[in-house]
This record gives structure tokens, C-alpha cells and sequence, in this order.
């Protein structure tokens, strides 16, 4: 009988402790976000390769695209957040795109984070330093928070660094290694801990 109380009593405090058990959540900008895992495609041209969440730009060359990179699906509405760790294990060029913010409204580029020899990180369009630290063997989590008709946010190590205005319209994320028009492999760059919520 005692045996069976006791088997009764663990039951319940198991029980408990799964009721109280947190939901997850994004590590930037409070609660409230729902997980989601949006279907990709996986990019390779020019001297671009991808293997699972390695990313390489082989050449050096100046011209021409190069990139290896995963493409996300389109989503229009909402909230979106996106969150990865980029770690750069070798880098002989300068100023390439690892996460991207496409929009399918807007012409051209929108918001594209790159790194130079030296860490840096900064925004293609425009040029604006986002955070340092990028360096060779240095692993670095990304965020960025999307609301389309408001405003796109980038957070480094769960700091924001950037905030631009997010024009009404569809996008989609990318992020691998994609060559600039102003720079160069070669760059090996692993990603890790990729992940999507909404709200």
C-alpha cells in the first residue's frame, strides 16, 4: 500500500513539474514567440559549397557570384525572428555576406550583415558598423527581428546593434557566406543552432 502512495505521490509531482515547466523562448526581445521550422533550399554558385551547415567560398575571385547559402521560404505578415551562431574557421578574403534579409517588395538588397578581415561586422547597404568581434574561431550568435511595415532589428550576442525601417511587403531569410560586390574569398564558415519563431 505504501509502495502504491508513493508511486501515486511521484506521479503527481512529475506531474507538477511538467505543468510548470517553461514554453520556450527567443533569447532577444521578451516572450510570446511560437516556434516554427520554415522549408529551405540550399544555394551553390560559382565557387560557392555547402555541406550541412558549412558554408565555403573556395576562390578568390573579384568578379562574378559566389555563394553558398540556405534560402528560407517567403513569409509576409507578422512578426519574424530568426536566430543563428556563425563561427568563421578560416577567412583568406574580406567583406562577405553571412545572413540576409531579402525582401520580394522592395528592389534590390535590403538587409544584408557581412564581415571584413579584422571582425568587423557591418550593413552592406549603407556601410553602417553593426558590432566587432568576427574574428577566426570566434563563435557569434545572431538575431534579427522582422515586422514588415515597421522596422528589421539585428542583435549580436543578444545585444541590439541595428535598427532600419522594414518597408510593408513579403521576405525571406538567408544566411551562409555570399560574396559582396566589393569583396572576396576564400571563407569557411559553420553555422549552428538555427531556429525561426513567429508572433
Amino acid at each position: 500500500m505504501r509502495k502504491k502512495l508513493r508511486a501515486v505521490a511521484g506521479a503527481a509531482v512529475l506531474g507538477a513539474m511538467v505543468l510548470m515547466a517553461p514554453t520556450a523562448n527567443a533569447q532577444v526581445s521578451g516572450g510570446g514567440w511560437i516556434s516554427y521550422s520554415p522549408s529551405y533550399n540550399t544555394q551553390q554558385v560559382g565557387c560557392g559549397l555547402a555541406s550541412g551547415l558549412t558554408f565555403q567560398l573556395t576562390c578568390s575571385s573579384t568578379s562574378g557570384e559566389q555563394r553558398a547559402e540556405r534560402r528560407y521560404v517567403t513569409y509576409t505578415g507578422g512578426t519574424h525572428q530568426f536566430q543563428g551562431s556563425f563561427k568563421i574557421t578560416s577567412m583568406g578574403g574580406s567583406r562577405i555576406s553571412l545572413k540576409q534579409t531579402f525582401s520580394d517588395s522592395v528592389p534590390g538588397p535590403y538587409f544584408l550583415l557581412a564581415v571584413e578581415q579584422g571582425g568587423r561586422m557591418y550593413a552592406v547597404e549603407g556601410g553602417a558598423t553593426i558590432a566587432s568581434g568576427a574574428t577566426v574561431g570566434t563563435t557569434v550568435r545572431v538575431n534579427t527581428i522582422n515586422t514588415p511595415g515597421s522596422n528589421h532589428q539585428t542583435y549580436i550576442n543578444g545585444s541590439l546593434k541595428n535598427t532600419v525601417s522594414s518597408p510593408s511587403g513579403s521576405y525571406y531569410d538567408k544566411f551562409g557566406a555570399y560574396r559582396t560586390s566589393s569583396g572576396n574569398g576564400p571563407i569557411t564558415v559553420v553555422w549552428s543552432g538555427i531556429q525561426f519563431w513567429h508572433k
